[in-house]
């Protein structure tokens, strides 16, 4: 089957980037509300119910931004964008942070005029195929045509991977994730391609679940996290200091159900997150209670994980590397101090 490779789509092209202004802690003070940039409905990460009510791993660190901020989880707005529009939204403004199951490259770090702030899952790509396709493993999986969504590092990994195997493919390529899902479903593709966390996220919207399987093999290092523009350090600081706190939080001990009890400890590293000692929210711009409305209102690193896709949801994702590092995984976060 002859291979198609489609172009990266225009508005993730190079030399959009626009810096940003180096106020926009103050901005989003002034309107009341952080703006957050979520994906188009991926359960687990960013979805939204049937009221309009946004939930997932990716909402959670929009809320703790705005717990940090505000003092006040709820004083966040969300937009939902497709993988093709959403650098585009970050650089113009239309939104403070964009926390939407992106992953980290040296391109998009370098030259987008965008920030990283972290990573607040790591992942790799995988392929889902229906049950009675046959197939055991990816290596089998020469002549297929695969869906996928236009405008992310997807594309290249599948031609990276088929031509290292020596393996012809076709890739049928949507702009929204549920163009991606309903093609699949319906048949127009033999094999669907994403994060391996989309794919068990994505499986949940298929007519028949069940019948459909995520392959063994990872080809792809998705290092996922939230992104702000360049050229305004505090507010890198602001998110990339939320998303550590959770992490430390969860080390320390300290969580949304205790942090009362916590209060008052005599550990001096979760007297410094907890504001008891020092002056770190100040450092930030932000109040010495930063930490604790974080936890207190959001929860640490793990109770969002597994309130949102470990093994008690739907998903059913086990921590594996995205435990802590003194649990054999590799989620580490800098000390406050």
């Amino acid at each position: 089957m002859k291979k198609i490779i489609l172009p990266i789509a225009a508005g993730v092209a190079l030399g959009l980037s626009a810096a940003a202004s180096a106020a926009t802690l103050d901005d989003v003070k002034a309107k009341g509300f952080v703006q957050c940039g979520v994906s188009q409905g991926l359960p687990g990460f960013s979805n939204p119910d049937s009221a309009g009510n946004w939930s997932g791993l990716d909402v959670d660190f929009c809320k703790a931004v705005a717990a940090a901020v505000f003092g006040d989880s709820e004083k966040v707005k969300f937009t939902p964008l497709s993988a093709k529009e959403r650098f585009t939204a970050l650089q113009s403004g239309e939104v403070d942070v964009l926390s939407r199951n992106t992953t980290w490259t040296m391109t998009r770090d370098t030259s987008l005029g965008l920030n990283f702030a972290g990573v607040n899952y790591y992942d790799g790509q995988g392929f889902m195929v229906r049950k009675d396709l046959g197939v055991a493993g990816a290596l089998e999986l020469s002549g297929a045509s695969i869906c996928t969504n236009t405008g992310t590092t997807t594309e290249l990994n599948v031609a990276d991977y088929f031509r290292a195997n020596n393996m012809e493919y076709e890739i049928v390529a949507f702009e929204k994730a549920d163009e991606v899902v309903g093609a699949y479903d319906s048949g127009r593709c033999d094999v669907y391609t994403t994060d391996a966390s989309g794919l068990y996220a994505q499986r949940l919207k298929l007519t028949n679940p069940g019948e459909h399987m995520v392959l063994g093999e990872i080809i792809s290092k998705e290092p996922l996290g939230p992104v702000v523009r360049q050229g305004d350090d505090q507010w890198f600081n602001v998110n990339r200091w939320t998303l550590n706190a959770m992490i430390n939080a969860e080390e320390l001990g300290v969580s949304s159900a205790n942090v009362g009890d916590m209060m008052g400890s005599a550990n001096p590293a979760i007297k410094r997150l907890l504001g008891e000692e020092g002056s770190y929210g100040e450092a930030l711009g932000l109040g010495n209670d930063w930490a604790l409305n974080i936890i207190k209102q959001v929860g640490n690193y793990e109770e969002s994980f597994n309130r949102n896709v470990g093994p008690d949801t739907d998903l059913g994702i086990a921590r594996g590397v995205n435990a802590l590092w003194s649990n054999g995984g590799i989620m580490y976060a800098p000390p406050v101090r």
